[in-house]
């Protein structure tokens, strides 16, 4: 199992569940945001685009609509990150993340923008 090096995932309780299960444990690099930058902006994306904007109360009708979501997500949905490019198309073009990478929006590479440009 893979994960970061938070309090919850090094805490004897959790690790001891883990070993006794005899899975090996695997933390990324401590601090090391870039390891899991990609995943938090997609589960963020889920929640906000997706999931809060639906009230399931049924699992399988849940599933169902996470599962059209993560494939809009992948097949339709552009990303700045990605030139508005959508995953399935970066990742056919081989292209490096960093090739792809918009520049940052006005004011945020030398600080907030002021206000009133919001």
């Amino acid at each position: 199992m893979n994960t970061d090096q938070g309090s919850q995932f090094t805490s004897h309780a959790f690790t001891s569940v883990l070993e006794a299960q005899n899975i090996q444990i695997s933390m990324d690099g401590k601090g090391a945001w870039r390891d899991n930058v990609f995943i938090e902006r997609f589960w963020w994306s889920l929640k906000y685009e997706h999931v809060y904007l639906h009230a399931y109360d049924d699992l399988r009708v849940a599933r169902q609509g996470i599962g059209t979501y993560i494939e809009y997500y992948n097949h339709e949905r552009q990303h700045t990150s990605l030139a508005k490019l959508t995953p399935v198309q970066a990742y056919e073009q081989n292209l490096p993340v960093a090739a792809l990478s918009a520049p940052p929006p006005a004011g945020l590479a030398s600080g907030p923008a002021p206000l009133e440009a919001w």
